[in-house]
């Protein structure tokens, strides 16, 4: 410890004071006298952290939280505590690990991690104020900056206020207003701008971090597979050689129906989704890093997100490929629209389920080669089987529909809580 706490009995603040190694602008913040302050990667810790630079920090990695009786001068005096949050790499006052909480005395130097973000422990009594100098802020005071928010949000505008979604959005509806008239144009962006929106569902979830650019290639990559030779060769495969084809016509019992699905649909399309994803797994085995990280799959978290964009770039097309295209010939514009809406917003307990519990057990054999397909067998089957049963379950009612799409979304949704405690790097 380095000191005591000076003047417990005044009035008083806490704080913690955080300069960047670099020499940066020095951060002051506030510790609350009746709230827990998170310190972490996500964006709903109060002290939030950059993940470029702090790659260290866990999402939720440190709480300093009010307590009440730690400082025996003063029983009822509020102070601090700090508690690491089971984070992988540790939470350090004054170069030793901290194990559950430990009490701040002012000048504790903080350590996220092992040479992560430092924050010095200070607290003070508050300035006096001078009434012959100071103007007293009543309610009829008016600054500048609450006249214009915009003047003093700074970062927190893109970090809390979800800037970049908001105007993604914004430009899709000016896209399709200028697309209006245009049925197909219209359709192709209303697609992508609901299959965009459930994928960042996902994304946040996720947490992870991937470029922007190399998850929007995994979708292309995907669309690019469906329209090369390659599925007519797995067409060839799963419903041909396989017993994946369905007899045209006539009644098709259930378990019949289940199996074709089972082979046709399940295991042919899963493993078209999965090939983007087990290039990236090759990938992190050949990269250089930090390359390897950024484009690989080396966790189940990154399978997740790969395999969920090479679901969407799936969806957009079978979709606006096959079937819009032929409901609009047999019925009509408006049926087509009416099933592309609920086709894209459902493709988060569908496509992108499938795919993204398949893509965990991918990132679990990054993590277990020795278990590699073992691991690789059980998640190709399990993803293949909610798949079939989705497929099929449609012909017992929409009841039982709705129970195998929010089973398939409770095991992406179980794939990514277990995938975060997994993380090496949470």
């Amino acid at each position: 410890m380095t000191g005591q706490p000076p003047n417990i009995n005044g009035t008083i603040g806490g704080f913690l004071r955080h300069q960047r190694p670099t020499g940066g602008e020095i951060k002051h913040h506030p510790l609350s006298d009746t709230l827990e302050t998170v310190m972490g990667r996500e964006l709903t810790c109060e002290i939030i952290l950059d993940s470029q630079e702090y790659g260290m920090v866990s999402r939720r990695h440190a709480v300093v939280r009010p307590v009440v009786g730690a400082i025996r001068e003063s029983p009822l005096q509020t102070w601090w505590e700090i508690c690491d949050l089971n984070s992988v790499n540790g939470t350090y006052i004054n170069g030793q690990r901290v194990q559950g909480c430990q009490t701040l005395q002012v000048g504790d130097r903080l350590t996220l991690g092992t040479n992560g973000p430092e924050f010095i422990f200070e607290y003070q009594p508050k300035a006096a104020s001078n009434p012959s100098k100071t103007v007293p802020i009543t309610s009829n005071s008016l600054t500048f900056t609450q006249l214009f928010p915009l003047a003093s949000t700074g970062k927190d505008l893109t970090r809390k206020a979800y800037l970049l979604p908001g105007s993604i959005t914004v430009m899709f509806v000016v896209l399709m207003f200028a697309s209006l008239g245009n049925s197909a144009a219209f359709n192709q962006l209303l697609a992508a701008y609901l299959g965009g929106a459930g994928y960042y569902f996902v994304y946040q979830l996720c947490g992870q971090q991937k470029p922007w650019w190399w998850l929007l290639s995994a979708a292309t990559f995907t669309v690019a597979i469906l329209l090369s030779p390659v599925l007519p060769l797995f067409i060839l495969i799963f419903r041909q050689i396989l017993p994946g084809e369905l007899p045209d016509g006539g009644q098709v019992g259930f378990l019949r129906l289940v199996l074709g699905m089972f082979f046709g649909a399940g295991l042919m399309e899963e493993l078209l989704k999965a090939l983007p994803v087990l290039l990236c797994l090759w990938l992190g085995t050949k990269l250089p890093s930090p390359w390897n990280s950024k484009l690989g799959v080396l966790e189940p978290l990154d399978g997740i997100l790969l395999g969920c964009a090479a679901a969407v770039g799936f969806t957009w097309l079978e979709t606006l490929g096959q079937y819009v295209p032929e409901i609009i010939r047999s019925v009509g514009e408006l049926e087509g629209l009416q099933l592309l809406i609920p086709r894209m917003l459902g493709s988060v307990a569908g496509h992108m389920a499938y795919s993204g519990y398949f893509g965990y057990f991918i990132g679990l054999s990054a993590l277990k080669p020795n278990k590699r397909w073992l691991i690789l067998g059980v998640g190709y089957l399990s993803a293949s089987l909610l798949h079939a049963l989705w497929n099929s379950t449609v012909v017992l009612g929409y009841h039982v529909l709705a129970v195998v799409g929010i089973l398939s979304y409770a095991f992406l949704t179980a794939a990514i809580l277990k995938a975060r405690s997994l993380s090496p790097v949470k």
